[in-house]
């Protein structure tokens, strides 16, 4: 099949790269049928939309799109060449189109390419387009910021990492709603993180319906980030997060037997010292009946090992009382389980019947006036643990993220607090920080949820906050 370069490109051409305030160039060689040109059109129509300019040489580009054509061997090895000559002119390249499905082999000539897709993948071009060099943003004329219209406060920002869910819990409809696990590329959830730190976010919380299996749904699928290769896997997801600086906060963590190796990361401060693990109860024959995973006696060890790795580890978690056969002995084991396990922060649900959950057909329910009697028991239960984790902070020196400031002082969370689900560290008198600010307090007071304490230094404004990040 004939193919061609639908736009020459000047070698000896050394334009100077446009300034940092120009708007982007991209450079583009089309190979192969009408069908790929009709793609390279949907490709450029969409980054012009988005402010790119297009440039006639690789000089003046500063990414080179290459899309490609892999029909019969002498096409691949055209495309090949292709995109060979664009390392060595411009050396920052983009490769997609049908020779795209031959990923390994693009690889293994070309090592360098930032990113590798199929045919018709215009959504994947066009984000490794701006991986590779994001779009302008003019605050005069766009009306969305880099990093999106968010709902939270500024300094903090919920990072979804995946959805839907191959968990087949009985009182779950989830997977019918939002279907099987689909993770994103890890240097889409990097490009996003990095947009939202720059943007003065502070915290990223993590989250997805099942946050640990990540990437098992892609085979860990590696994605081309800062000129190497990324694997979607959960550790060195939290690795590359744990870079940028922020606090890193992982929610919804399945206990599956890789978590272990995120502990030491916890240690060494690049991730927060928090876990929010649904364990749902601890009773087996409740668990088995929720087709959860029933070792509970196996979790306690394995905490117990966490706990030896971080020490400062606190575990946030749910637990459903009530549920169908729910027996007095069941719950028993699940009070003395949290004891155990000293889990921080817990949340507790009162069992409800939901619409096409398979657990409706299970014998024995509960009634409502026992789900509530067992529930005030369990919160009881639940303050008691957390009273005493929160009093054991009384006189240390911790850091808190501000998230409210008025005239009599300040509230903020510590690196064991999520926004809106957990406790508070009211710092009284503190009048002189911001949200988003990172202070240290000295602990003077603590009850079931929060604590009290008293500001001992305040961080000096920095106007240029969250630059620097490639």
């Amino acid at each position: 099949m004939p193919t061609a370069k639908t736009v020459p490109y000047n070698r000896k051409t050394r334009a100077a790269r446009a300034p940092a305030k120009a708007a982007p160039r991209v450079g583009l060689v089309s190979l192969g049928c009408p069908k790929a040109l009709v793609d390279s059109e949907r490709i450029v129509t969409k980054l012009r939309s988005e402010g790119y300019e297009l440039s006639a040489d690789y000089a003046g580009a500063d990414v080179v799109l290459v899309n490609t054509c892999g029909f019969l061997d002498s096409a691949k090895r055209e495309s090949l060449d292709a995109i060979g000559e664009a390392m060595a002119e411009n050396g920052r390249v983009v490769v997609t189109g049908c020779l795209g499905v031959e990923k390994d082999r693009i690889l293994a000539e070309h090592p360098g390419v930032l990113a590798v897709t199929g045919p018709h993948q215009y959504e994947q071009v066009v984000a490794a387009v701006h991986e590779a060099v994001p779009p302008l943003h003019d605050p005069f004329v766009d009306l969305v910021p880099p990093e999106g219209l968010r709902l939270t406060p500024r300094h903090y920002a919920y990072l979804k990492i995946s959805e839907g869910c191959n968990n087949r819990c009985s009182f779950c409809i989830i997977p019918q709603l939002r279907g099987k696990l689909a993770s994103r590329p890890a240097n889409q959830v990097m490009a996003e993180a990095e947009r939202l730190v720059r943007a003065g976010v502070k915290e990223l919380l993590v989250i997805s319906q099942d946050t640990s299996a990540y990437g098992l749904d892609i085979k860990y699928a590696e994605s081309a980030y800062k000129g190497r290769m990324l694997k979607a896997r959960f550790l060195e997801l939290c690795q590359e997060l744990g870079s940028l600086g922020a606090w890193v906060r992982l929610h919804y963590v399945y206990p599956y037997p890789h978590v272990d190796e995120v502990l030491p990361l916890m240690a060494e401060g690049k991730v927060l010292p928090y876990l929010d693990i649904p364990f749902q109860h601890a009773s087996p024959g409740v668990l088995k009946a929720m087709r959860r995973p029933g070792h509970q006696g196996r979790t306690l060890q394995r905490i117990a090992k966490w706990r030896e790795v971080c020490p400062e580890l606190a575990i946030r978690s749910t637990f459903i009382v009530g549920f169908p056969g729910e027996t007095e002995e069941d719950f028993q084991i699940l009070l003395d389980w949290i004891g155990e396990a000293k889990i921080a922060r817990a949340g507790c649900f009162k069992y409800e019947p939901v619409e096409g959950a398979t657990a409706n057909a299970i014998d024995g329910a509960v009634p409502d006036e026992v789900k509530e009697e067992r529930w005030h028991r369990f919160m009881a239960a639940q303050q008691q643990v957390s009273a005493g984790i929160a009093a054991a902070r009384v006189g240390r020196t911790i850091d808190v993220l501000i998230d409210e400031v008025d005239d009599e002082g300040a509230v903020g969370r510590s690196k064991w607090d999520a926004p809106e689900i957990d406790g508070s560290v009211f710092l009284n008198g503190a009048t002189a920080v911001k949200p988003g600010d990172i202070v240290q307090a000295h602990v003077t007071n603590a009850d079931e949820y929060d604590l009290w304490g008293e500001a001992v230094s305040i961080p000096t404004p920095r106007p240029s906050a969250g630059r620097g990040l490639g």
